[in-house]
């Protein structure tokens, strides 16, 4: 059972549930697939009706990820096509001519942004990752980043902070790579070989401070400890094309959510014993490329993720791996 929102005219990038309220989460999209045109981030509620729209934004460029201010309850940023990041108040109205509109617009990487994460320990900077190879780091304080970090020799996918340590995160890349970085240090922490093919998609396990787990077009799911950094720990198998992002779970160490250019959906159990494919569910309700995918941090097992069909949807998961 899922419930479902059109996002009528954009292709749905990224979606994520307000780490405050329960009820309350965003959606990056673009028109046109991101290709040309403008974009538009939703606000939407899910109620008894269903999920409806609180507000919505415009943006000249199409959105491709989103990220809520862990400090302020009506703040999030969202990137984009154009390079930009921008600051948003879902308190202020959607009127172009305010000069809240937005609360602050960054222009300083060169190409595409295609992931921007807020600091979950010290909730007071967030990181960004882009086409132009480049990793900034951003106050919402502050007229222009803080530091910039360029080491990844092609486009950086996805950034996501460590769950535990304030000053560490990591990024994956289309050079195959992962790297592990310390924002007091200008030059990365550690660097892992990941896969064969571009890296898309990477998260941190919430439980696990040592682990993470990464998606790539060579379809594979992989799971690292950075103190162990020569092999994976696991690898799974499932999806038909590109892993285009994962999501660890915040109620259980051992289950990791992915989406995929498949379409589909699938949640993975990663204490499943090595003869097992570890797959505990598949959701295949979309009709198009799946890119954006959330856990509620207040409702166990339920998802959210959106599509290039033009949807949200809302649905449960397994709250626990078979162990």
């Amino acid at each position: 059972m899922s419930t479902k929102f059109r996002t009528i005219g954009f292709n749905g990038y990224a979606v994520e549930f307000s780490p405050f309220f329960e009820y309350k989460l965003a959606c990056a999209s673009a028109s046109n697939y991101g290709i040309v045109g403008n974009g538009k981030l939703w606000i939407l509620n899910v109620g008894p009706q269903g999920i409806v729209v609180e507000t919505t934004y415009d943006s000249q460029d199409g959105l491709f990820d989103c990220a809520w201010n862990e400090y302020h309850e009506n703040q999030l940023v969202t990137s984009s096509g154009d390079g930009s990041i921008k600051l948003w108040d879902v308190t202020l109205p959607n009127i172009s001519l305010s000069k809240n509109f937005p609360v602050r617009n960054w222009q300083e990487h060169q190409r595409e942004v295609f992931s921007v994460k807020w600091n979950l320990v010290r909730k007071d900077t967030f990181v960004s990752g882009s086409w132009d190879h480049t990793i900034k780091l951003w106050s919402p304080e502050a007229p222009q980043s803080l530091h910039t970090w360029q080491e990844h020799t092609h486009c950086i996918y996805s950034t996501v902070w460590s769950p535990t340590n304030p000053d560490v995160f990591a990024s994956a890349s289309g050079d195959h790579t992962i790297k592990l970085w310390d924002t007091r240090q200008s030059r990365s922490v550690q660097t892992i070989a990941a896969h064969t093919n571009e890296v898309l998609a990477l998260d941190w396990n919430k439980y696990r401070e040592n682990t993470v787990v990464t998606g790539s077009v060579d379809q594979s799911i992989k799971v690292f400890d950075w103190r162990f950094p020569a092999h994976e720990l696991r690898c799974f198998l499932g999806h038909e094309y590109a892993v285009r992002r994962l999501k660890c779970s915040p109620h259980d160490a051992n289950v990791v959510a992915s989406v995929s250019y498949d379409m589909s959906v699938k949640v993975w159990d990663l204490a499943a014993s090595e003869q097992s494919q570890g797959l505990m569910m598949s959701y295949g309700e979309h009709t198009e490329f799946v890119l954006g995918l959330d856990f509620s941090l207040h409702i166990p097992g339920q998802v959210a993720t959106c599509a290039w069909d033009e949807s949200v949807h809302l649905f449960k998961v397994p709250v626990n791996a078979v162990v």
